[in-house]
Formats: C-alpha cells, structure tokens, sequence
C-alpha cells in the first residue's frame, strides 16, 4: 500500500552496529572504492604489490607473507594490520598517494566485517534476479500485500510501528500525485470518498493507472535519463522535432509495454525484422544527444563524441554502470575494459547521420510519422507507392527487348517528327 511507504527507516548508520550484521555492499565495498581500488583495482596499470581487493579471489588469495583478508580473523589480515599500523610508512592507504584516510568508525566496520566471515556479495545488477521469500512479521493484521511484509519487518527490526492509515481524502491525493502527478480530479475524489466497498482503494490505483496522465508522468523520469530534448543543445541551440519519441515513451507506458520490448526497440528498433513505424520511431533514443553546427567543430571529432554520449547513456540507463569512466582507462570500480568501452562505441559509429546537424529541425536521416488518425492511410499509401514503383521498374527492364528489336528494323530513320500527328498536344 502507498501509506505504508510514509512511515521512517532509519539509516544503517542509525541502527544498532552490535546487532546488525555488516553488509558489504551497503557497508564495506564503498570503503574499499574510495581507499584501495587506486592502488589495488581493477586497472592492471595502476595495480600496485600484485593485489587485487575489487574481487574476492583477489582479496582471499594466499600472498608469501600472508593473506590480504582471512575470513574470521580480522587481526590476521594484512588489510586489517596495514590500515591500523602506527608507522605512516606502512599504514594504507599511503598519504603520498591518496588524500583519504580510514577514519576509526570505517576501520571498526571492516573488522567487523572480517570477524563475522568477510561474506563476500556482488552487486545487485551483476546477480540473476530471484524472487525472495517474504519476511515473517509479528504484526499479521497490518499486512494487505506481500511488499507491505518486507515494509514492516524492516520497521520491526528498528523497533519501530506503521504510522496510522491516512484519511480517505489525504490518501486519494497522495495515491494521485504519486501515479500522477497531479491531484485527483473532483470528480475520481468523490467517487472514491463515496465508495464503501473493501476494493475501493484497488478501483481508484486502477483508475488512476487507466489516465492517460499515469504515463505523461512517468514518461518524465524515463526522459530525463534519456536525455531528452527539444532542442539541438550545442551553437545555435535551434528546435529539433523530436517530440514523436516523446508520445511513443508516454505510450509505451500507458500501454504497459514489456521492459524487454522497451529496451530493445530503443537500443535497435530500427534493426528488428520488418519494424513497425512505432518502432523505428522508439530508436529516437539514439538521437537524443546533442549535437552542433558550430564551423569551427571538427566532424570526426563530434563524430566520436556522439558515439561516447550513446554509449554512456546506454550505460547508465540499461547497465546501471558509470561505463564513460573506461573512456580514458579501464574501469576502476567496476569490471569494464576500456577495450570493451570503445567495442562498444563501435556499434553505435554505425549510422548514416550527419555530424553536422546544418542548423535545421530534422537533421537526415529523418522519419515521416503522420497523426494517429492518418496513419492507415499513410500506410496504404506507401504500400500502393511501393507497389507502383516496383511496376516502373518492371517495365522500364520489359521495353529493353521490344526497343532493341524495334531500332533493328531502322523505322526511326523515318520519323519526320518525335511523336505522331496524333499525339500533338492541340493548343
């Protein structure tokens, strides 16, 4: 339910260190990023004393004066002995290398850590995805859906209680603004207030979701990441039509649309066997960036740059990876080569586009996408367009023979004019 989201959790520095096990993810990788991966990371050229503290082969490996971590005992570890050490000469991270510095409440984690078994977890976007079991609660009354489980065990385990259920018009505005974005029309207000049923909450989320505004606003957050615009963003900054993507995105999500479908005809609609004009039209994704028509702007560079926004925002939005890091090197703080950054800028070089977008709205290649209410029509028409060229070819290749055959018998060298009387256009 949407109430049950009101309530407060506090942080995981917040709660009680003795009782809650220390995660690594939440709790240690990001001291071991900010610390360690400089020196002992991922990149092999940066890489120092052959240790590697990003993978847990790396961490656990057995080293000629011992182990980096030993699971369970944090006092035989060398990362434990080395971020502790008196001698600055020893103590790491090294001052002449690194402004950070272990503070006592992150050495105290990591030794925590250590003791209770270093268990080692990979990111959540790097883990096939599996359905959890929900949690067990002490409360069972409060519990209306399987997430209102996971909410009150995590509020349980903080000691703490679900704030109260809401009013019935405080919780229709809040249900409204979240689904949305708007408040509730009078008229959804009302018919809600006045619903008696037990299913009156369920009508009004199906309601709100059935609005055509529930994908207006969620189209928002999803066109920010892609960095829409309406605009060419660089010199002159002129108007692009590009507002077709705009309607295909709030589409897709009034339409429910698969997430596989979404990713796919975006990253490559165009290349999908006998796409749809919709699909096409998704792959407006790809020409989001923003490009330029400055005369000093050197092509084969913008060229590159254009390839590097696509794979980048490709990244974040379908990876959730930061890839633009491997842009200069590889990867320091997640698995990615810079081999494999520029590999994959390679696919996106693949385009007919001009670098130089000459200062108009729709730069080549472009896509005609008439209104809803022309498009049968428009397709009709390219089907019969299509049909009468293939005619046109035909026949321009079936006169070939007759022609050949005809100036074989040298009639022409009788023409007194280029067409028969007959023919004359009468004025």
């Amino acid at each position: 339910m949407i109430m049950a989201l009101s309530a407060g959790v506090p942080s995981a520095a917040a709660q009680d260190s003795s009782s809650t096990p220390v995660d690594f993810q939440r709790d240690v990788r990001p001291i071991l990023a900010d610390n360690c991966f400089q020196c002992h990371g991922p990149d092999r050229r940066t890489r120092r004393a052959r240790l590697r503290l990003d993978t847990e082969e790396g961490a656990l490996a057995e080293r000629p004066d011992g182990r980096a971590i030993v699971p369970g005992d944090a006092s035989a570890s060398l990362l434990y002995q080395r971020i502790t050490q008196d001698d600055p000469e020893q103590r790491m991270p090294p001052p002449a290398l690194s402004n950070n510095t272990v503070s006592n409440a992150q050495i105290d984690l990591l030794r925590r850590w250590i003791d209770e078994g270093a268990a080692w977890d990979q990111h959540w976007a790097f883990k096939p995805v599996e359905r959890p079991e929900p949690p067990a609660v002490t409360t069972e009354a409060w519990i209306r859906n399987p997430i209102d489980r996971f909410v009150l065990a995590r509020l349980e385990s903080a000691g703490l209680t679900p704030t109260p259920e809401a009013d019935k018009r405080t919780l229709a505005r809040r249900l409204a603004l979240d689904l949305t974005g708007l408040p509730p029309d009078p008229a959804t207000l009302a018919r809600f207030l006045n619903d008696r049923s037990d299913r009156a909450y369920e009508q009004l989320v199906d309601r709100l979701l059935e609005s055509n505004h529930w994908g207006e606003h969620r189209a928002r957050f999803w066109l920010d990441a892609a960095r829409y615009g309406d605009t060419h963003g660089i010199h002159i900054d002129n108007y692009r039509e590009m507002y077709p993507y705009r309607d295909w995105v709030i589409q897709a999500f009034n339409d429910n649309k698969p997430f596989d479908e979404f990713a796919v005809e975006q990253i490559a609609g165009d290349l999908l066997p006998d796409p749809t004009l919709a699909q096409l039209v998704a792959t407006g994704f790809q020409r989001n960036n923003i490009t330029t028509n400055e005369g000093g702007a050197i092509p084969e560079e913008y060229e590159a740059v254009y390839a590097k926004d696509r794979a980048e925002t490709t990244g974040n939005v379908f990876l959730g990876l930061t890839i633009g890091c491997a842009t200069c090197h590889d990867h320091k703080f997640d698995p990615i080569a810079q081999r494999e950054f520029y590999a994959m800028t390679a696919f996106f070089r693949n385009t007919t586009q001009y670098v130089m977008d000459g200062n108009v709205s729709d730069p080549p290649p472009i896509l005609v996408v008439p209104t809803d209410a022309d498009r049968e029509r428009w397709g009709e028409l390219r089907t019969a367009a299509a049909a009468t060229d293939a005619d046109i070819a035909r026949r321009a290749t079936a006169v070939d023979d007759p022609f050949a055959a005809w100036i074989a018998t040298e009639e022409y060298r009788t023409l007194q004019a280029p067409l028969d009387a007959s023919a004359q256009l009468m004025t």
